[in-house]
């Protein structure tokens, strides 16, 4: 009796229990619920707790809002001029509307990656290997616009579409190598020519530079010695007009003098004359003027 009343108040609660376990449902952030009614679509939910009617309405799926990358597998394509090469990209993408991306499409995954596949080859099919290895945008942005045409009804905007990797067969990227590297060298090369020629131009300028400088040296020592022997000269000048004059003029009164001494002729001299201090007489007329 005792069990049968147990099982009696047990079994309600785990009724009531499982009927809250059934319409509590917390949706997270950047996601949405999809809500069906006895099978067919009732309502998308935002995130938060929502409360649902048990058995009769049911979670269909939680749809991802964020953006996403689908990663998409290498393929071998073969280009306009006949070279296999592999391409590998990446799609960025995410859903705007969360009942299309449900219904709309089975597998969302598998059909962007199927179309992005196809889309590539196509595109690459087209082009040469040069246009390919060179054309990385017009590829990105090509497929990014098919892309996102196609799967705008599916509730899907993509936003970027990138190719991470082109890869030619072996031996073409080998014959790539040895271009490259003859490239670098025919660089190197122009490069060495061209420091040679900078190096002579400017030795060549200071050369000149130099020629122009000792030249403008010598002038200017020219200049200065000239300027110094035109002020010695000058200064010759100058003193032999002060000083020679004068002396020669007493040496012609010498001269006259004795010239007329020979001849007992009787001079008659001032004092005051140059003449006294010539002859040296000048203390000897001080003397007899002080005896009188």
């Amino acid at each position: 009796m005792e069990l049968g009343s147990f099982i009696l108040l047990v079994l309600p609660a785990l009724v009531i229990l499982l009927v809250l376990a059934k319409s509590i449902v917390i949706i997270r952030q950047a996601e949405k619920g999809v809500v069906e009614r006895l099978g067919r679509y009732k309502e998308t939910l935002d995130p938060g707790l929502r409360v649902l009617i048990p058995f009769i309405d049911g979670m269909r799926a939680r749809v991802d809002m964020r953006e996403t990358v689908l990663d998409i597998a290498p393929q071998a394509v073969i280009t306009k001029d006949n070279v296999g090469i592999t391409v590998d990209a990446v799609v960025y993408y995410y859903v705007t509307d969360a009942k299309a991306v449900t219904y709309e499409v089975a597998n969302f995954f598998v059909a962007v990656s199927k179309l992005a596949q196809t889309n590539l080859r196509n595109l690459v099919g087209d082009m040469t290997l040069d246009e390919t290895l060179g054309s990385r945008e017009r590829i990105n942005s090509s497929l990014r616009t098919t892309l996102d045409e196609a799967t705008d009804k599916w509730g899907v905007k993509v936003t970027r579409v990138e190719v991470k990797e082109i890869l030619p067969p072996k031996d073409i990227t080998e014959a790539m190598s040895k271009q490259m590297k003859a490239e670098r060298e025919k660089r190197a090369t122009i490069l060495d020519a061209e420091a040679y020629k900078q190096k002579q131009i400017l030795q060549a300028e200071g050369d000149k530079q130099n020629a122009i400088l000792v030249a403008e040296g010598d002038r200017q020592s020219a200049i200065l010695r000239a300027e110094g022997e035109a002020k010695a000269i000058e200064n010759v000048s100058v003193a032999a007009r002060e000083y020679f004059v004068g002396n020669a003029q007493i040496l012609k009164q010498l001269e006259v003098t004795q010239a007329a001494l020979q001849q007992n002729t009787k001079l008659v001299i001032s004092d005051q004359s140059r003449l006294i201090n010539v002859l040296g007489l000048g203390e000897e007329l001080k003397e007899i003027s002080g005896r009188r």
